[in-house]
């Protein structure tokens, strides 16, 4: 005997009322979470449609109080049942509840009261209008003939005409309600969170692989082909257009496009790039609106209202009914890892969500994730490559590296190189503009030799040992931990310090070495408002300033055509961040940092300073080769054992409770352990996690690496199983992450 898990309401704030119905026994094996099901529902037992959310082996409550599912709704499946059974994936890959995976995909958790535009529109015939015009002249009612005069213009008069233009109130036009003469008519009206004037767009022209790249995905589209594709195109490529043209070929085949991009900085130039294409067939949809606003978004979507939605990894699950295709952007990103449960990646996800709505997936990237390109290499993606710079007569930017080493023997202790100040010096005066990037991703605070410029590393995971505020060096993988040196173990120099120089002090400093230049800054701090990006990204991409100072939000995916050069500040910050892939990471920044210069014909220069200009992920950026990256990083994942070669299994355990978690964390490395029958599976921990204590929660962590994802899932539904057993379990919280 099964029983399933339904919910008659998924659109709002009723997921959290679950019913539990016996299965008819034709039905125990085809019956699959996301199915509509009829259901006898309330004491006389109407049948009413509910969506199945789970299945299990056993009954919560009493055999005879359970009723028996009537059937399976027949035609097609609704979108809802569609996100249900993505939520049903998330919690089996993701280890969460259903109800977080639920709340998840179902973004909106209640309606929001809509906006609705009145209108007063009159129903007699135009005699009976001259008739009524002539009785408000004799009889002085100058407001009713103020009112008749606008209908004698116009069949409506809006709400707003007729009690501010018009000085009117309803005892003016309700006599004429009464009669049958005028009807106030009432419309809801849908919130746009774009507020741009839809320009021309100019015809693409496209290049070769352009257009060979559009023609070969329609042929496999055509052909109903729905496979996932990596675009790898080198930054100025024109994958953008690529993907619009991708876009509009789906759009007009009847289908719907989802666009996810990773940060909202980049909503803006995305957004005015699409509508003047698409013009009110796009809508957004991220954090910063209200919460009416992604109401109406997701209602419009739904509606068939609009055909393009762009946002981040929350968009995902906008609900179009007619999903074709889902372009994601600068897939590299970890902005597309969610941080809490579920903790999914869009990217993953994304795949899933296409399989279920039969739809296509293109992935894009100038530095691909190692994931995505290995993949791409084993065939289990579609590959292209564009390798050289869509606009005819723009060109690489010329990039030089400076050792702040040498500049530091030499004297010079500022912020600026000598050869990063001698060309903010020519730029300004020629009147071009600068961006310069303070590379703060992953940002840690680390201890590095400035003399050497080695940071301080852990003997056994290869990775910086974290400065704590009681002056330890710790190291968040293994739990390693050592007293801070007074000299560098390595060349014995004093020059000992913890790296982090903010925006705001670049900005002083700048302010003071370039009087004159118009300056400025996007971080969290000065981006804090609904439109704080968009109002920077537009003064600055207006002329309004000659230099932008910022963060990794600055560097992604924008298109500034009169900045020549980006001086790179500090290299090495997200180079020793306590994480395996901050080679990557380091590598993908400074490359997209380095593609912001030289866009259009001006010639763009480069400057990226750093400790250690002789580390791989810098060489590889300055000469912009991401097939030499790729060789050196992954020869190190595989002698590491780390994903892509494998799996790795992050296993969060937490409590309010040190004793619980502490015996939580012990328990569950006996229990691996004991799993003697799974070959070739590391552990690593437990540890306390890089950040031990939160809100006064405790934290601990485990590592678990597999080459087969399969066998990893397997451990974890069994963990999960097996700990539910414990005594501390009802005071501990499971949390697993793959990657």
């Amino acid at each position: 005997m099964k029983f399933a898990d339904v919910i008659v309401d998924i659109s709002h704030e009723k997921l959290d009322k679950i019913f539990q119905y016996r299965i008819p026994a034709h039905l125990e094996d085809s019956l699959s979470a996301g199915d509509q099901v009829l259901i006898p529902f309330g004491k006389g037992n109407r049948n009413i449609k509910g969506y199945v959310v789970g299945i299990r082996d056993h009954a919560d409550y009493p055999l005879e109080k359970i009723k028996e599912i009537v059937g399976v709704v027949t035609g097609s499946v609704s979108v809802e049942s569609r996100l249900i059974a993505l939520a049903w994936w998330m919690k089996e890959h993701y280890g969460s509840t259903m109800n977080q995976a639920l709340k998840t995909v179902v973004p909106v958790k209640k309606q929001v009261k809509g906006i609705e535009k009145k209108t007063l529109r009159f129903l007699g015939t135009g005699e009976e209008l001259k008739q009524l015009q002539e009785e408000a002249e004799r009889r002085h009612y100058a407001a009713r003939a103020r009112l008749l005069l606008a209908f004698s213009k116009t069949e409506r008069v809006s709400w707003e005409t007729a009690t501010h233009t018009l000085a009117l109130t309803p005892s003016t036009w309700e006599p004429l309600v009464k009669k049958g003469l005028v009807a106030v008519e009432t419309m809801g009206v849908y919130r746009n969170p774009i507020h741009v004037e839809r320009q021309q767009e100019q015809p693409v022209v496209f290049n070769e692989e352009q257009r060979q790249i559009v023609e070969d995905f329609w042929t496999r589209y055509q052909a109903g082909e729905r496979g996932t594709s990596l675009i790898y195109g080198i930054t100025g490529s024109g994958k953008t257009e690529v993907y619009m043209e991708c876009m509009d070929r789906v759009i007009k085949s009847g289908k719907q496009v989802t666009l996810l991009i990773p940060e909202i900085a980049l909503t803006y130039q995305t957004v005015m790039r699409f509508y003047r294409r698409f013009g009110d067939k796009v809508s957004i949809i991220n954090s910063r609106l209200s919460a009416g606003e992604r109401y109406d978004q997701f209602e419009r979507a739904k509606r068939g209202e609009i055909q393009i939605m762009i946002g981040p990894r929350s968009a995902l699950f906008t609900p179009f009914p007619n999903l074709g295709l889902i372009v994601m952007d600068e897939e590299h990103e970890s902005a597309y890892k969610s941080e809490t449960a579920p903790r999914y990646h869009a990217r993953e996800t994304a795949v899933q969500w296409a399989k279920i709505n039969h739809a296509s997936l293109i992935l894009g990237s100038a530095t691909p994730s190692l994931t995505a390109y290995t993949r791409a290499l084993q065939g289990q993606y579609h590959l292209y490559k564009l390798t050289r710079r869509a606009k005819a007569n723009s060109q690489l930017a010329r990039v030089q590296i400076v050792d702040l080493r040498a500049e530091l023997m030499e004297g010079n202790k500022s912020i600026f190189s000598r050869t990063l100040r001698e060309l903010m010096e020519e730029k300004l005066a020629r009147g071009e503009q600068i961006i310069l990037f303070m590379n703060r991703r992953g940002y840690s605070n680390f201890i590095s030799c400035r003399s050497c410029g080695e940071a301080i590393k852990c003997p056994h995971c290869d990775v910086s040992l974290t400065y704590h505020r009681d002056g330890r060096l710790k190291c968040h993988y293994c739990g390693y931990q050592m007293e801070m040196p007074k000299l560098c173990p390595k060349c014995g120099s004093t020059y000992l310090a913890g790296f982090g120089t903010g925006t705001q002090k670049i900005e002083e400093y700048t302010k003071k070495i370039f009087p004159d230049a118009r300056i400025l800054r996007m971080d969290l701090d000065t981006t804090s408002g609904k439109t704080g990006h968009e109002e920077i990204l537009a003064a600055f991409h207006e002329g309004q300033a000659d230099i932008l100072i910022g963060t990794q939000m600055i560097v992604k995916g924008h298109d500034f055509p009169r900045v020549t050069l980006v001086g790179i500040l500090a290299a090495d910050v997200s180079l020793h961040a306590p994480d395996y892939r901050c080679s990557e990471n380091t590598f993908a920044l400074l490359t997209q940092a380095a593609g912001r210069a030289g866009r259009d014909a001006a010639a763009g220069d480069v400057v990226i300073q750093t400790y250690q200009p002789e580390h791989y992920s810098i060489q590889a950026a300055a000469n912009q080769d991401y097939e030499y990256f790729y060789q050196k990083e992954m020869a190190y994942r595989r002698m590491l054992h780390y994903p892509p070669s494998c799996t790795l299994l992050t296993v969060l355990m937490t409590s309010e409770c040190e004793e619980a978690v502490t015996d939580a964390a012990n328990w569950t490395e006996r229990w691996l352990w004991a799993q003697t029958e799974v070959s070739r599976l590391q552990i690593v921990g437990p540890a306390e996690a890089p950040v031990y204590k939160i809100n006064d929660i405790y934290r601990k962590i485990l590592y678990l690496k597999q080459e087969n994802y399969d066998i990893l899932l397997q451990i974890k539904e069994r963990m999960e199983i097996a700990a539910g057993a414990m005594p501390w379990f009802a005071k501990v919280s499971f949390l697993f992450d793959f990657s």
